[in-house]
């Protein structure tokens, strides 16, 4: 007689092999980019390259402070991990729905005791009785047959659901890089304006005390040395607001990296440094949006909502299950396998939807018009990074402008106040001549380091914005 094991294992075997990629999930076709093909802001100076790829952020970033701080950021910052052990459920997700496409084998084994009392039946005339029966077997319990797709359905759709997490996690670490390098330059930014607004407080204290001197002589006015004291006290309120943002900065670039930062960053911190950044090839393609994180994520949520679709319209066809077991039983368990101690059970189940309200039919139009949301979703996922690119790219060329006006203006500034002391030095002007140059100059080197700071964040910007840099 045949193995009834055997025979079980085989016949799941068999209807593996016969449920065959079936579904009924529509064809999914990617939408089009509702973006032109390429951005209209060259920049200045650079040659067209057609082709770009991801340079990583180690060949982008070249700055030795910024790339260890970045390192220490992928290695320990919270919100990286999370992203990461969502990855992780996903995945397990995923598993669980590809599973369910096989079937649950279960062995079994069972021992059932029993005592009779003597007398309990009419038809007994024996004394009392102990009953002993031993079972063992493996059976598969309500296993469904994908004849129509849902299973295989629900298993694209945690695929995708899956891909997509995955791709969130890559753009919340290409996010993280940014953030790490943008927060180190604005560290950099108010070091230096904290370090001339200490030269000029120094510079205008001078100024004071020599207004003070020529007032206790008498060559000065009460109000020439009250307008000098104003320029002091507004240099000591600079010097504490940069001193805070600093201090500010630090926290804020110590969440970031997510461990203590390294002795050393706050001495490096300045924008005079030689960053080293790639040039901005002219021409980008807008295609290489497709390769933004963000996006990748989009389409892949895009792809799992076509997937449940396929789900939807399978709730309307009937419901194959199967349940089948077997095995052996035996009074004696010295006998538990011996011939003739076989059985099974085999027993499949059919559900035919008659009436459900319109459940079905309300979960379709749902999972439809969900698809439609997502693809408005993708299309303004595209349409935000590509205004992200147009930005960037228009902020590097207009800042480049703005930071060489600022420049010369700062140089003008400078004759300005050098011209005016040495008029006053020479009695030809007053004091009050002196100190608004000062103010000017004050005020020109602030704009030229604020500048300098928004054209370096250009370039980190559009990092973020093409999903990990370019190389030609």
């Amino acid at each position: 007689m045949s193995n009834p094991v055997w025979c079980l294992s085989v016949s799941a075997t068999v209807v593996c092999a016969l449920l065959t990629g079936c579904t009924l999930q529509p064809d999914y076709h990617r939408p089009a980019l509702p973006v032109v093909n390429r951005w209209d802001q060259p920049v200045k100076g650079q040659l067209p390259a057609p082709n770009v790829v991801d340079s990583g952020w180690q060949h982008f970033f070249a700055d030795p402070q910024m790339r260890q701080l970045i390192s220490l950021a992928l290695t320990n910052n919270r919100d990286l991990k999370v992203a990461a052990l969502n990855v992780e459920t996903t995945r397990a997700q995923y598993r669980i729905d590809r599973a369910a496409l096989l079937p649950t084998i279960d062995a079994t084994a069972s021992q059932t005791s029993a005592h009779l009392p003597g007398g309990l039946y009419s038809t007994q005339s024996s004394g009392p009785a102990t009953y002993h029966q031993y079972e063992g077997g493996i059976g598969v319990t309500s296993w469904e047959l994908d004849f129509f797709g849902k299973l295989r359905s629900l298993k694209d759709e945690g695929l995708e659901t899956y891909l997509s997490s995955a791709a969130t996690q890559q753009a919340t670490q290409i996010s993280l890089i940014s953030d790490v390098a943008s927060d180190y330059l604005t560290l950099c930014s108010d070091n230096d304006l904290l370090k001339l607004a200490e030269q000029t407080m120094q510079s205008q204290q001078g100024s004071y005390d020599l207004t003070k001197r020529s007032y206790d002589y008498g060559v000065s006015t009460a109000q020439d040395l009250a307008q000098a004291e104003t320029t002091v006290r507004a240099a000591q309120a600079d010097v504490a607001k940069y001193t805070r943002q600093v201090k500010q900065d630090l926290n804020a670039l110590t969440l970031l990296v997510g461990t203590a930062l390294p002795a050393s960053v706050l001495q490096h911190a300045k924008l005079d440094n030689d960053w080293h950044f790639p040039a901005t090839p002219v021409g980008l393609p807008s295609d290489l949006l497709t390769r933004r994180p963000d996006i990748i994520a989009a389409e892949h949520t895009l792809k799992a909502a076509n997937a449940n679709i396929g789900a939807a319209r399978a709730a309307f066809f009937p419901s194959i299950s199967l349940t089948a077991s077997g095995g052996s039983a035996s009074g004696s368990l010295d006998h538990l396998f011996s011939a003739g101690t076989a059985n099974w059970s085999f027993v499949p189940s059919v559900s035919v939807p008659i009436f459900d309200g319109g459940v079905n039919s309300a979960n379709l139009d749902i999972a439809e018009v969900s698809k439609r949301i997502e693809v408005a979703n993708y299309e303004k996922s595209i349409q935000q990074a590509f205004k992200d690119v147009a930005d960037s790219l228009a902020g590097q060329s207009t800042y480049k402008d703005e930071l060489n006006a600022r420049q010369l203006d700062t140089a003008a500034n400078q004759r300005n106040y050098d011209l005016s002391a040495m008029r006053f030095h020479n009695g030809i002007d007053n004091f009050l001549n002196v100190l608004v140059a000062q103010r000017s100059l004050y005020a020109a080197q602030q704009s030229e380091i604020a500048a300098h700071l928004g054209l370096l964040n250009q370039q980190i910007t559009l990092y973020k914005a093409l999903g990990g840099g370019w190389k030609p």
